[in-house]
């Protein structure tokens, strides 16, 4: 299905209209032979180099759980590129706008710009960010791969569920981005809540290439009409201190943009992002269209081994594969899903493919899984009392 939308669609001409600015020879100019190679051994580069005044750092949110040892743990996710950089922004200013039949608008390319920096910076691999856990803790995060970004699990020390603990990065003055994060720590038992982003909680169009570009380079972040009250809701029903994951097939560089439209418009949580390819602007639309099912599904395992017990609510739309991927984790861990809801995206004709309406394909991707443990709404009014039902359900 999500060939034949791409194909209905014509994503391919767009996306080959749209500026490889990773293939430009500026970009293999700004680094070193030997930090192109080492930047191969990700966390293992024996050669790491520290947090610079001319470095853009971000620091990722996240959540803390108990490991099987008892003790506190999260994933640190942090990504670095150099903010010296980026001057071919002006270029991929004018492809977007030409590829989205934007008129000349200074204050719409503006925007553009501002949103596309984190496609066209460098990024900076092989860096070591050290943050101030609360005043409590040094951590050291890093070093990162060939795509800038870094992953690493560290132990933390002992904090209530559900408190919030900052962190900030230890860095030179002039160094830019996100410097402070959050880390919101949850117990093993409890609720928790999987949201999908695009087409859920944010007006996307996944379904169409030309609405994914104006959608996320020009026009405001719009939530979808009624899920910021519902999601309120959710979490005043379910408990304040539940853990809420916001899992979109965007890639990293969209972070900072998804960051401030969720601290906006919805509660706190982390947001996961695919580890894709900085510096492909063409990039996102096939990362937000092809091979979503098995990514969410693989993220959504990972999720399960830090919190087995949550008992979850997974909500997510029907323009991409979350019914298939939310059917899979159900069968995969039997009680660990409590509930699962997918927006009926009515304008479906305008975006893609009927067919991702048909109850044929709802009937399919929840084969096996209780009537009642699954739902189909059109607007988020229709599920307040569907949530109701399933917490009285599940003390």
């Amino acid at each position: 299905m999500e060939h034949r939308t791409r194909r209905e669609r014509k994503f391919n001409e767009v996306e080959s209209g749209l500026p490889n600015i990773k293939m430009t020879p500026a970009f293999e100019c700004r680094l070193s032979i030997a930090t192109r190679l080492l930047s191969y051994l990700g966390s293992h580069n024996p050669a790491p180099h520290p947090i610079t005044a001319n470095d853009e750092v971000w620091l990722f949110d996240n959540t803390a759980y108990r490991s099987v040892d008892n003790q506190w743990r999260a994933e640190f996710v942090t990504a670095e590129f150099d903010q010296r950089t980026g001057q071919e922004v002006s270029s991929a200013v004018a492809d977007v706008a030409e590829n989205i039949g934007l008129a000349k608008d200074d204050a719409a390319e503006a925007t553009i710009q501002e949103r596309l920096m984190p496609f066209v910076q460098t990024v900076l691999p092989g860096r070591v960010v050290r943050t101030d856990f609360g005043g409590r803790k040094e951590l050291k995060l890093g070093p990162g791969g060939r795509n800038g970004v870094s992953s690493d699990i560290r132990g933390l020390p002992e904090v209530r569920n559900g408190d919030i603990v900052s962190s900030v990065a230890k860095v030179p003055t002039g160094t830019t981005g996100i410097l402070k994060m959050n880390t919101v720590f949850a117990e093993p038992e409890g609720w928790g809540l999987i949201s999908d982003v695009d087409d859920t909680i944010k007006v996307t169009m996944t379904s169409d290439p030309i609405g994914i570009l104006r959608s996320t380079f020009v026009s405001e972040a719009t939530p979808v009409q009624g899920m910021p009250e519902l999601y309120s809701f959710i979490q005043t029903r379910i408990s304040p201190s539940a853990a809420f994951f916001y899992l979109s097939a965007s890639p990293y560089n969209l972070y900072m943009f998804l960051r401030n439209f969720r601290e906006k418009f919805y509660p706190k949580g982390t947001i996961i992002l695919r580890d894709a390819n900085w510096m492909n602007l063409s990039g996102l639309l096939s990362n937000l269209t092809l091979g979503t099912e098995a990514y969410k599904i693989d993220r959504m395992e990972k999720i399960n081994t830090w919190l087995p017990k949550r008992k979850m609510i997974c909500i997510g739309d029907s323009t991409q594969s979350d019914p298939e991927a939310y059917g899979e984790i159900y069968r995969n861990h039997v009680g660990w899903v409590r509930l699962i809801l997918i927006r009926k995206v009515t304008d479906i004709a305008a975006v893609g493919l009927q067919e991702k309406n048909d109850p044929e394909r709802f009937e399919t991707a929840f084969k096996g899984i209780p009537s009642d443990a699954w739902y189909i709404f059109e607007t988020a009014e229709e599920c307040y009392q569907i949530i109701k039902d399933v917490v009285a359900r599940n003390p």
